[in-house]
């Protein structure tokens, strides 16, 4: 993997900024030669085609487990069109206008990505491996190890569903370039605005927690001199002056360098943890506990509530799904990602479970949220301290910046009519929406000053969402309309809508529901109905955490030394 640099999804948007009026311009162009906006039928088919070329272009390409899939549920949508043809490519770009053609040359020309290069960016907007002695500490050893590999195995599964979602939806006259795009393709236009702002509120909670962190980080290595709510504004004014960037494109190689600088952490805070007693004075004035004999438990008998906020930081380690659509977007070879995504997710399973377990085992009721700051030696809390500022730096800029771009975009742009993002007063509006976007985040990190149960209420309201509610949510919504065309007429493309009857018939409910007589598969209708079943246990999941996150919340104000807007650090 030598000398691949990680695709970066915020360099994508900003490189794919000039095509995406013209994108719009197609779809008008759509539009009008069939008298309708597009429809499921038309992603489906030019995803098809868009597949078929990819796969004619690069015959040298050996198909993987990931082809395989892709091969399920398929010829359900009935088409008049010979997928294999010589004009499978053509038909992409006709209709359209010389300049609308020389965009989708364009876009075409982005994806470059190799699976090395998603790799790296999986593993770096996933990894998170500090949170994870805590879980422990919430649960024990048994119910952590065995909730680190279901919920490991589900969000794999559940980021194989995106991949896949995005192969039946992609093309280059339909391009796929976030999760709102797949949002909108399966759940309509109204659930792609909350699904935005979810991602929105996603964003600028984690910029509030990674500053909570740095702002213990910055406490410990001032020797607790500094007040703990400046030591916050310090890494606020940090990040305003950072995000002043409006371009990443010489980012990427930071947030590459950022799983190195995490795994020198992991290894340094081993060995000091194994020749080091617990930081009792963290302890106390995060728990209220005294010092005395480590104590690790097979089963944990915390309080209820503990245990579930526990469960959510086990599900926002998990997190980084928000963004897969984009890092597949800017792939070479979109089928490839599964390899990346499989190795990625093995590695940070791997890293989760050894240093969690090990640090628990070191430090028992001890063990604090921000694990490397466990060490009792304040030189060994200095090297990890200052490792953790800079990727924590990187971090929240990644983070402001994707949440700062949604924003522009989704609110300034296109509600309010504003300027283009890259024009000049289009400056002015960025540079005013960094300082109110930071300063919403010092509110919010301010007012909640422990990192643990924030990462828990986070985990809850939002990455359970993205994560393993939407998947399979959508991927249920994508099948049961995929179902309902089987009985229509053949699809043309450029033609009129061949649909026998609409959702407004019973009929066609009936058979997206269950399937057609015709062509009803019952592995299908497993597969359909068992990702429904996934999706209401996540959000009832979802609903259970964001209460034991609440409760955690409270009582950590009762029994944390930090206080809202104090002086007073949780550490």
């Amino acid at each position: 993997m030598a000398g691949t640099s990680a695709p970066d999804p915020v360099s994508l948007d900003e490189q794919t900024s000039k095509v995406e009026s013209a994108y719009s311009t197609t779809y008008q162009t759509s539009s009008t030669i069939r008298h309708r906006n597009p429809v499921l039928e038309d992603y489906v088919f030019y995803a098809e085609l868009q597949r078929a070329s990819d796969k004619a272009s690069d015959e040298k390409r050996k198909p993987n487990f990931g082809d395989r899939l892709y091969q399920f549920a398929r010829g359900i949508l009935p088409v008049d069109f010979d997928l294999s043809s010589s004009t499978a490519v053509e038909e992409q770009t006709l209709s359209l206008s010389d300049l609308e053609i020389e965009k989708v040359n364009a876009w075409r020309a982005l994806r470059q990505a190799s699976w090395a290069g998603a790799f790296y960016l999986c593993t770096t907007d996933i990894l998170g491996p500090f949170n994870a002695p805590y879980a422990f500490r919430q649960n024990g050893y048994v119910p952590g190890t065995l909730l680190y590999v279901f919920m490991g195995g589900m969000a794999f599964y559940c980021g194989g569903l995106l991949w896949w979602l995005y192969v039946k939806l992609d093309s280059d006259r339909f391009p796929v370039k976030s999760y709102s795009d797949i949002t909108e393709r399966t759940a309509g236009k109204y659930m792609r605005f909350l699904v935005t702002w979810l991602v929105f509120i996603h964003m600028i909670v984690n910029v509030a927690t990674t500053s909570l962190s740095a702002a213990q980080s910055l406490h410990q290595l001032a020797h607790g001199r500094i007040c703990f709510v400046v030591s916050i504004i310090v890494w606020i004014v940090v990040g305003c002056v950072l995000n002043q960037i409006r371009t990443l494109k010489r980012y990427s190689w930071l947030a590459s360098s950022a799983i190195w600088i995490n795994i020198l952490v992991i290894f340094l805070s081993m060995g000091f943890i194994a020749h080091s007693p617990p930081n009792y004075a963290s302890a106390k004035a995060s728990y209220k506990i005294p010092a005395g004999p480590v104590i690790k438990q097979a089963f944990a008998t915390y309080p209820f509530y503990e245990r579930i906020n526990g469960v959510m930081n086990i599900v926002y380690a998990y997190g980084g799904a928000t963004i897969f659509p984009q890092i597949i977007a800017e792939m070479r070879r979109p089928m490839d990602f599964l390899k990346a995504f499989s190795i990625a997710q093995a590695l940070i399973f791997t890293i989760y479970i050894v240093y969690g377990l090990y640090v628990y085992s070191f430090q028992g009721q001890f063990t604090l949220a921000v694990a490397f700051q466990g060490v009792s030696k304040y030189s060994w809390q200095t090297v990890g301290n200052v490792f953790n500022l800079i990727s924590t730096i990187i971090a929240g800029g990644l983070y402001g910046n994707i949440g700062l771009k949604i924003l522009y975009v989704n609110v300034v742009e296109r509600f309010l009519n504003g300027p283009p993002l890259l024009s000049v007063r289009g400056r002015f509006c960025w540079s005013a929406l960094v300082i109110a976007f930071w300063w919403t985040g010092f509110i919010i990190g301010a007012a909640i000053p422990q990192v643990q149960t924030l990462s828990g209420m986070v985990g809850a309201a939002t990455n359970m969402q993205f994560t393993y509610s939407f998947p399979t949510g959508f991927t249920f919504l994508y099948l049961v309309q995929l179902d309902a065309t089987a009985e229509d007429g053949a699809y043309t493309p450029s033609g009129v809508s061949q649909r026998v009857d609409s959702w407004r018939d019973v009929s066609r409910w009936k058979r997206g529901m269950f399937g057609s007589v015709k062509t009803r598969q019952m592995k299908l209708q497993v597969f359909k109905w068992a990702n429904f079943t996934v999706c209401m246990a996540a959000l009832a999941t979802a609903g259970l955490g964001i209460y034991g996150s609440g409760l955690s919340i409270a009582a950590a104000f009762n029994s944390s030394a930090a206080t809202s807007f104090g002086c007073a650090a949780p550490v």
